[in-house]
Order: structure tokens, then C-alpha cells, then sequence
């Protein structure tokens, strides 16, 4: 059983981390506008005028795109890794930087994680 003097101390070292992570939300600038947030949050009907409360949402959303994106960049990795062609194998010359390109074949799977299904419309097919 925890002593209420520890459970006290524990509860100080939260509140600590807590005002830390507070402060250092008041000096980030997230990829995702907050304007951009904001909007699409009070167009889902959540009003706030706490703006650390809106940069902290904005801090999760591009937390979430950024997985997403890191999951569909293994799958482009993985996929082009299974393309090896004879020319490549018979290429001289030192180790090139490989760019990859993400298409809905890398997206999909990537987004099917998560739960968000995504089709290619017809005409692209």
C-alpha cells in the first residue's frame, strides 16, 4: 500500500510534467494550421477558445497523418524492394539514394490499419 506523503509526491511530479508539457504546447508551431483545426472542430459542433486545447488536438492530428504516412512509406519500401529488376542487379557504380513515390497501392494497406477504407475511383483504374 502506497503512504499518502509518496501518492502526494507522485501526484506533484505529475502536476510538474504536466505545466512542463503545457508550456512547451505554447511554443509549438504544428504543421496543421490552427485555424484549420478550429474550424473543423466547431464544424463537428466542439467550441473551445482555449488555444492550447486546440494546438494539443492539432499536436494528435499530425501525429496521426504522420503514421500514417510512415506506414505507407514501410509499404512503398516493401514494395519496390519485391520489384528488383535484372538491370539493377548488373548496375555499377556506388549505393544511389533511392527516391520512392507513394501511390494508393502504398495508401491503402496503410490506411486499412487504422480502419479508413479507401478506393481508387474508376477512372484512374
Amino acid at each position: 500500500m502506497v503512504s499518502p506523503s509518496v501518492a502526494m509526491e507522485q501526484d506533484n511530479g505529475a502536476g510538474h510534467a504536466l505545466s512542463d508539457f503545457l508550456m512547451q504546447l505554447e511554443n509549438y508551431n504544428s504543421s496543421i494550421p490552427e485555424f484549420v483545426v478550429a474550424y473543423y472542430l466547431n464544424a463537428s459542433g466542439f467550441e473551445s477558445q482555449d488555444q492550447r486545447l486546440i494546438r494539443l488536438i492539432a499536436l494528435a492530428a499530425q501525429k496521426y497523418l504522420s503514421d500514417i504516412a510512415n506506414d505507407a512509406l514501410q509499404h512503398c519500401k516493401m514494395r519496390t524492394n519485391s520489384q528488383v529488376t535484372q538491370s539493377s542487379k548488373n548496375q555499377k557504380g556506388g549505393p544511389k539514394e533511392k527516391k520512392y513515390v507513394m501511390t494508393m497501392d502504398d495508401l491503402v494497406p496503410a490506411l486499412q490499419e487504422y480502419g479508413i477504407t479507401a478506393k481508387k475511383p474508376h477512372y484512374f483504374v
